[in-house]
């Protein structure tokens, strides 16, 4: 038997005593004792206030999350801040959600509000808030977003920016709960979309209006052009030989959709474009089954322009799709459960918005999608049962 870092080494039971640094810790080790204690017996919740949450589970206990916005991008210090509060509040235990929020959970009820109040009080030396709670029930949480300018190649606008313009118009719906249902805005750079934004209520998609260029000397000589054709979803691109024998690539303008994994292959193929680039606007998508089936966003504005710093038109046109939604939409209704309820006409006029027949729906595949909600196959069995006594 040889000795290893957790004792001797036994070659009949060659797993005992064994570790690995291959895959991920168990994800229960990072739960607070109440969930981890809990874990598959809670039976409720309730929003107490904006921001915060009460679980109660089966045996009686119950546990307090208050939940803050929070950037998608954050300095060392910020989270180690973050880090300090949980050690504060909440035994070092903390988590982020799939929308970039925040959220520490304990379970006192006492120490949850002492934590909001806290987080409430911290600000930026700008005068903003570090940690403002709220995003929870009906109101618009924090904006999922993709990389943008910051990190990514082929943004048609950046994401940190525009969203950080939306979110502060549309802050005071973050602190209360004054929408109909809730609502869910996402952002992306481009139409790969990253930042799911094709199930949104409201989503903002970087858009390239022109094809790549194409840099003869730069593809020839720096690029597996058999890598770059391949990398084409729509095969617009071909290998051609130039007059002077280099080798480089053609685009078929109109197949191109201007997604740039072209240019992910090959830096001689760049797509930004400082006057064609700029951001559609969808909306009424979702993921729930709730009062109807899941649902694609669709397109309602198809291109407003880069407006940097502060994109003040696409601001200006979320603000007012959102204030006609809270004004107009009955209670629980999501945006496109409301829009299909008045009519998509109706839904341009109300927004201010132009339509035209670009915006009609003509997903070629949508059709693969029609019979997925659980919507569909309750319908489905209950026509069968029918039909099976004689009702059809």
């Amino acid at each position: 038997m040889s000795k290893g870092r957790l004792g001797y080494y036994n070659p009949d039971k060659k797993q005992e005593n064994r570790i690995t640094d291959i895959g991920p810790s168990h994800f229960r080790q990072f739960m607070p004792p109440v969930l981890r204690k809990n874990y598959g017996n809670w039976a409720s919740h309730r929003v107490l206030d904006p921001g915060l949450l009460m679980h109660v589970s089966e045996t009686g206990d119950k546990a307090f999350t208050v939940r803050v916005g929070a950037p998608r991008v954050m300095s060392v210090e910020h989270i180690r801040e973050i880090c300090s509060i949980a050690d504060k509040y909440c035994g070092g235990y903390v988590r982020w959600t799939t929308r970039n929020n925040v959220e520490f959970i304990t379970d006192k009820e006492d120490t949850a509000k002492a934590l909001k109040k806290d987080l409430d009080s911290r600000k930026h030396i700008g005068g903003s808030f570090k940690f403002p709670s709220g995003g929870t029930g009906n109101s618009i949480t924090n904006i999922v977003h993709t990389q943008g300018w910051l990190h990514c190649h082929t943004p048609a606008t950046d994401a940190s920016g525009l969203v950080k313009a939306v979110a502060d118009a549309l802050f005071d719906d973050f602190k209360t709960m004054r929408m109909p249902a809730k609502l869910r805005v996402s952002m992306a750079c481009c139409l790969n979309m990253c930042g799911a934004v094709h199930c949104s209520d409201i989503a903002l998609l970087g858009y390239h209006r022109k094809p790549p260029a194409i840099d003869d000397d730069a593809v020839g000589k720096g690029c597996e052009i058999p890598l770059v054709v391949a990398a084409c979803p729509l095969y617009a691109i071909k290998p051609v030989t130039t007059a002077e024998g280099k080798k480089t690539v053609t685009i078929n303008q109109e197949k191109c959709m201007y997604c740039g994994n072209c240019y992910t292959m090959c830096l001689g193929l760049p797509l930004a474009d400082k006057e064609g680039d700029g951001v559609a606007i969808l909306a009424g998508g979702k993921i729930s089954n709730r009062i109807s089936g899941p649902k694609f966003s669709k397109v309602v504005v198809p291109w407003l322009p880069n407006e940097m710093p502060r994109w003040p038109t696409v601001v200006k046109t979320v603000k007012q799709i959102v204030e006609v939604y809270a004004k107009d939409a009955n209670k629980y209704e999501r945006l496109g459960d409301w829009a299909e309820r008045i009519g998509w006409e109706r839904f341009f006029e109300k927004c201010g918005l132009e339509f035209s027949w670009h915006l009609l729906d003509d997903y070629r595949l949508a059709y693969d999608t029609f019979r997925t909600s659980t919507q569909f196959k309750y319908t489905d069995h209950a026509w069968a049962v029918s039909k099976a006594v004689g009702g059809i």
